[in-house]
């Protein structure tokens, strides 16, 4: 009888405590006394992407302890939430206000960066199933494009400086991609002045990428499709200024015929 009553107890016991363990992760986190405490901890739950429990603790102290340092870092940590939870917009939204409201903080170039960012991370998808992505909108890479080259004249000795490059040479990449495919579209079609238009658009707008020589070249077609033959020529000239000692160069001599 004894056995089964201490068994019955325990039994209970044990459901109570698992009661109110569900009762604690549902419901508000167990808040530490210190400001650098509260955001380690909610650092650990970003972690883990706990992403309620990292939002109560970045909340807590950006409320609770609003003159402290830690505040500041709350704000950015809140920022950071939005961004691992894929809510792109809200992410900028936050950084930004930070930028705005701190212009001096140490942190300021991260939250520039993060901003930026976001419209790296809502870069149309490359999913093998879907049409490539230099064929989708080209909204997103754009702006990623003007806020890279915002961040690297602003902050020339950031950290982030090489990875801002980086990432504003990938775009300029995508969006010389993009207009490679337009042209090509146009070109299937005979319209050689949409192909004009959109090779010299790539050619004026992102020089120096892997599309440049096919640009060129395409354009010179494209011209003697349209009879420009004095056009024709100078994209010839073109390719002689812009790739010097290149076979692309050498081609481009030899239809000059010197």
């Amino acid at each position: 009888m004894r056995s089964a009553v201490a068994f019955l107890s325990a039994f209970l016991m044990f459901g109570s405590g698992c009661a109110s363990l569900t009762q604690g992760q549902a419901g508000e986190p167990d808040y530490a006394a210190l400001a650098d405490e509260n955001l380690r901890l909610g650092g650990e739950a970003l972690e883990n992407k706990d992403f309620f429990r990292a939002q109560k603790y970045f909340e807590y102290v950006r409320t609770k302890f609003p003159y402290q340092e830690a505040a500041r870092e709350a704000e950015l940590r809140l920022a950071d939430l939005d961004f691992e939870r894929e809510a792109f917009p809200e992410a900028k939204e936050q950084y930004l206000a930070f930028i705005k409201l701190h212009p001096t903080h140490p942190k300021v170039d991260y939250a520039a960066f993060q901003a930026g960012m976001t419209h790296v991370k809502a870069y149309p998808s490359e999913f093998f199933a879907l049409p490539p992505s230099k064929e989708k909108d080209q909204g997103e890479i754009r702006s990623a494009l003007v806020a890279m080259e915002e961040f690297r004249r602003q902050y020339p000795n950031s950290q982030y400086a090489n990875d801002a490059k980086v990432q504003w040479e990938d775009a300029r990449r995508r969006l010389a991609a993009h207009e490679m495919y337009a042209a090509e579209f146009y070109e299937s079609r005979e319209r050689w002045k949409a192909v004009v238009q959109r090779l010299e658009g790539l050619l004026r707008r992102y020089p120096g990428t892997e599309y440049e020589e096919r640009a060129l070249f395409g354009l010179h077609a494209a011209y003697v499709k349209l009879n420009e033959t004095e056009k024709a020529q100078d994209t010839l000239r073109q390719v002689l200024r812009r790739l010097p000692g290149t076979p692309a160069a050498e081609r481009a001599q030899r239809m000059l015929g010197s």
